[in-house]
């Protein structure tokens, strides 16, 4: 019997000690089958990392699996490769009904995974289909139809479908929570359990989670039958990884641009995610950096999901090098490239800043993340430095002009706060299209779920028609009585006749009934009476007018030929 074998009956927990093994075994020594080692070869993958070199023994014997590790560790093809070992693709007799589910807490992680399950199975010819909220149902119930044997989705989204019939969950043997505690942060748990209860009892379920709080041992008490449980790599509590430089400025807010724009500057930097706390701010950091000639793109949950993949999918093409991002992108993007991840707010907490950092760094690569720390953030900085054991409670201030950020970031004391023309190169967001993914633009959340219809896409398409209210009015005037009143005048001069309407009009407070109206210019003459339409001479009336604060009835210059 084997020492993993073993640990396995004996319960025991396996923690390896470094992201990267330096001779990391192969796929096929840890018992993928041949034609998943052939797509993953095909894919420029051959050896794997710590979480896939002990997951996927486990996994393929079947056991229930803890998975304790962040994003950035190769844990998608640690539970990847034993869920697509058992399922049936459709050469193998799959009659096209889901056999494996991955609950996802993102869309964006989500469109990954399934991403990253589809080329491990392309050679089998496994389909695998991405199911999320903020676009129409009609192609994801099509794609359901004509069979899938992997299911990615976000819990609101994959309720729903359930709800209404389109999706069955009864053949499913083999279940991954992906980003639990993510998952307990949006307040989806209770979907989770929903989804779980729809599931048969006989299945393999593995968990994977960067943070283990209560509420995910409970749940993995209650679902998981004497699961293993694996430490892989950096995790929030270890901290973020040691390929990471971490930097920390203490910084004033109305500088921030202008350090950000030395930075975006730096020799060797690649592509760059800057994360804010709040959608503003993300929209304003954009705006600013656009102004000053780099090539950007906002990423938060007031755009569609056409807009926000339209700029994931410019930042992954190089298109544009630098997205400002909240933290529902802080999880789920696997970008490969990214060389600077800058906090321009000081995160929350120490999972936040580990989460956010972990954009950088990955499997084995180096990066670098700068973090500001405003003066009011110091105590939330010291206790993340704590918790961390970062060693750094005492950013050194620091400005656009001070001579350690040019030398800790390997800046050009030449650079200014704009891009050179010469160095604009990259195509921009405008050369990527944004594809028409047929959703409505309702305020149902992104992932469909209770959590996101709290919050995240409460403010779509609220900036387009403010847009396109302000273009109204700047064309039109509209606003005011006489602009309302042109289109009609218009209409009835291009007809030869003016036929009055009878509206309610309001004179010095009192709102006077059933008047015909007629446009009358400032400078227009009362003394002639107005001809009809058939050439009949119109009844003069008398009017009321006002004069001097006053109001005066029946003068002879208001009631003529009477």
């Amino acid at each position: 019997m084997s020492e993993l074998t073993q640990d396995l009956m004996d319960g025991q927990e396996l923690a390896p000690t470094a992201p990267v093994r330096p001779e990391a075994p192969t796929f096929a020594a840890l018992g993928a089958r041949e034609e998943t080692v052939e797509a993953l070869a095909a894919a420029g993958i051959t050896r794997a990392f710590a979480i896939q070199e002990y997951a996927i023994p486990i996994a393929l014997r079947g056991v229930d699996l803890i998975g304790q590790a962040p994003t950035g560790t190769g844990k998608t093809l640690g539970f990847g490769v034993p869920l697509l070992e058992r399922v049936f693709a459709p050469s193998e007799g799959s009659d096209g009904v889901p056999q494996a589910l991955v609950v996802v807490p993102t869309r964006e992680l989500g469109i990954q995974v399934a991403k990253d399950l589809a080329a491990a199975g392309r050679t089998r010819g496994v389909r695998v289909l991405p199911i999320y909220g903020g676009v129409a149902y009609e192609p994801q119930i099509d794609a359901l139809r004509k069979g899938v044997e992997v299911l990615v989705g976000t819990p609101g989204r994959l309720l729903d479908l359930a709800k209404q019939k389109h999706l069955r969950l009864d053949r499913v043997h083999a279940l991954v929570l992906d980003e639990a505690d993510r998952m307990l942060d949006l307040g989806f748990l209770d979907d989770v359990e929903k989804i779980l209860a729809m599931l048969p009892e006989d299945r393999q379920t593995m968990l994977f989670s960067a943070t283990m709080p209560d509420p995910i041992v409970t749940l993995s008490r209650r679902f998981l039958r004497q699961p293993m449980t694996i430490h892989a790599g950096h995790t929030a509590e270890t901290g973020p990884s040691p390929q990471t430089q971490q930097l920390v400025y203490r910084t004033h807010s109305m500088n921030k641009v202008e350090i950000v724009a030395r930075i975006l500057q730096a020799e060797g930097r690649g592509l760059t995610m800057i994360f804010t706390r709040t959608k503003r701010a993300a929209d304003r950091v954009a705006e600013d950096l656009d102004f000053r000639g780099f090539a950007v793109a906002a990423v938060h949950g007031d755009l569609g999901q056409g807009a926000r993949e339209r700029a994931l999918r410019a930042f992954r093409a190089g298109k544009i090098d630098i997205l400002v991002a909240t933290d529902v992108a802080a999880r789920g993007l696997d970008v490969t490239g990214v060389t600077h991840v800058i906090n321009y707010d000081c995160p929350e907490d120490q999972d936040t800043y580990t989460h956010r950092i972990g954009r950088t760094g990955r499997a084995g690569a180096t990066g670098v993340a700068v973090t500001f720390v405003d003066w009011d953030d110091m105590p939330r900085w010291r206790i993340i430095d704590k918790t961390l054991g970062l060693e750094m409670p005492e950013p050194p201030e620091t400005y656009h002009t001070s001579p350690h950020l040019y030398t800790d970031l390997h800046i050009s004391t030449d650079v200014a706060g704009t891009l050179p023309t010469a160095e604009r190169t990259r195509a921009g967001l405008s050369a990527e299209i944004e594809e028409d993914l047929g959703g409505t633009r309702s305020r149902r959340g992104d992932s469909g779920g209770r959590g996101s219809r709290r919050g995240e896409s409460r403010g779509e398409g609220r900036g387009e028609r403010r847009g396109r209210g302000d273009d109204r009015r700047d064309r039109t005037g509209a606003g005011t009585p006489a602009a309302e009143a042109l289109p009609d005048a218009a209409a009835a001069d291009e007809e030869g006749t003016r036929t009055p309407r009878r509206r309610r009009r309001r004179r010095a407070g009192e709102t006077v009934a059933g008047e015909p109206t007629a446009v009358i210019s400032a400078d227009a003459a009362p003394a002639e009476p107005a001809a009809a339409a058939d050439g009949e001479p119109s009844k003069p009336r008398r009017r009321r007018r006002r004069r001097g604060g006053g109001s005066g009835a029946g003068t002879p210059a208001e009631a003529t030929a009477d």
